[in-house]
């Protein structure tokens, strides 16, 4: 039996069924979470203090309990704070429970790596100035942005209520500029049930964050991640932990 540990945002209602979805048909692997506080997006102090280690440290430690083979935080925060943050939070992890750690920033970094990606498109709900810093964030670890689109919403709840057509509609626009992949980054921006299919249509990597995050997960607990079904270009690749 393989137990992921996924920490969540408090008000996040689209990772835990979905990522039970994705392993519906999965024998011998099982989904288990913990929440800490996140109620908002943006890069106000009070916004950013929500992403501080400690909550999240004894989120890990609670999800410790039931003996998981690895944990991931499964937020984006990374991504406008900057990887250090994850690479700080993972190594916390690591040190309080003796756990393999990532989190959704570092596995798509690792998904780009994996898949040979210098140009993506990013598609989020979240606000122009977090959009702006996720740009810099990957830029600087040499992936360029071709395209974007993000909603203005400051969420987080409100995230989730956003339907497949819109999002489908902004993957669609910014495959137009042909990137190596597309990235629907955010975890409760419901990307997972749409991806595939608009890979296969646009010939193009669609990677949506919770099941991103999966993948990694799977990849450190040492499980081959295409014994999910129906997923992408990633969960072909060969990567190991």
């Amino acid at each position: 039996m393989t137990r992921i540990g996924l920490i969540t945002p408090s008000s996040n209602t689209v990772l835990e069924p979905e990522t039970y979805g994705l392993l519906r048909d999965v024998p011998g692997i099982t989904a288990h979470f913990a929440r800490f506080t996140v109620l908002k997006i943006g890069t106000d102090a009070a916004a950013i203090g929500q992403f501080s280690l400690e909550p999240q440290l004894a989120a890990a430690e609670m999800l410790a309990h039931c003996k998981p083979d690895v944990i991931a935080w499964c937020g984006t925060s990374g991504g406008w704070m900057g990887p250090a943050q994850d690479e700080a939070l993972c190594a916390g992890i690591t040190e309080r429970t003796g756990l393999p750690a990532t989190t959704a920033t570092l596995a798509k970094i690792e998904a780009f790596r994996s898949l040979g990606v210098r140009s993506y498109g990013l598609v989020t709900p979240y606000l122009s100035d977090i959009q702006s810093r996720i740009v810099d964030t990957f830029g600087g670890l040499g992936f360029d942005c071709a395209a974007e689109e993000h909603l203005e919403d400051p969420g987080n709840f409100s995230f989730s209520t956003y339907g497949p057509e819109q999002i489908s509609g902004m993957v669609r626009r910014v495959g137009a500029a042909r990137p190596d992949a597309i990235s629907i980054f955010c975890t409760n921006f419901n990307g997972v049930r749409i991806a595939p299919g608009l890979e296969r249509e646009l010939g193009i990597p669609v990677i949506d964050s919770t099941t991103l995050t999966l993948w990694h997960a799977l990849v450190l607990a040492g499980v081959d991640p295409s014994v999910v079904p129906g997923q992408g270009a990633l969960f072909r690749q060969k990567t190991t932990a």
